[in-house]
């Protein structure tokens, strides 16, 4: 198994993830505080696919779909804690745009060599992911990371445990 392969199944194995802990989830579950000062799954979906699309700027070769006017604001800090949340996207909106986000950095990845992997970032993302290879296992586990807080609202919901 090389890098690349390495990289290519934790980004799948993450999506995967996170489609099941979702996948019986009404667009109403997507609005579910877990606490009232958590953030629901609808802007932390959001926040994942800005998030993905920021750091893939520094992805040899990553070109994503441009995201709808006004996604990162509605999914940036200040909207993180609206009350009622308002403004958000269906389950399906968010599942198409994260697996068009996350196709784009995949189809950057298969194209990559070990050198890209080894290439630098710059900017705040370098003290944790200093070369990209690094920042791709970073989108990875932080798509890993809003997943498991997921399982929270699934327990709320009263869905049942899954893995």
């Amino acid at each position: 198994m090389t890098a690349k392969d390495v990289i290519k199944t934790a980004l799948t194995s993450t999506q995967f993830l996170m489609t099941k802990y979702i996948e019986d989830l009404s667009d109403a579950d997507f609005l579910v505080r877990p606490d009232p000062s958590a953030n629901h799954i609808a802007w932390q979906l959001g926040h994942l696919i800005s998030a993905e699309q920021g750091l893939g700027k520094q992805v040899p070769g990553a070109t994503y779909t441009p995201l709808p006017a006004g996604w990162d604001d509605q999914h940036g800090k200040n909207a993180a804690s609206m009350n009622p949340p308002k403004g958000f996207k269906t389950k399906a909106e968010y599942l198409t745009q994260f697996n068009q986000t996350r196709a784009a950095t995949l189809a950057a990845v298969a194209k990559m060599s070990d050198a890209d992997l080894d290439k630098p970032t710059t900017g705040s993302m370098a003290q944790f992911a200093p070369t990209v290879g690094a920042l791709l296992i970073l989108m990875s586990n932080h798509t890993l990371m809003h997943a498991g807080q997921f399982t929270v609202v699934r327990r709320k919901q009263g869905k049942p445990v899954l893995f």
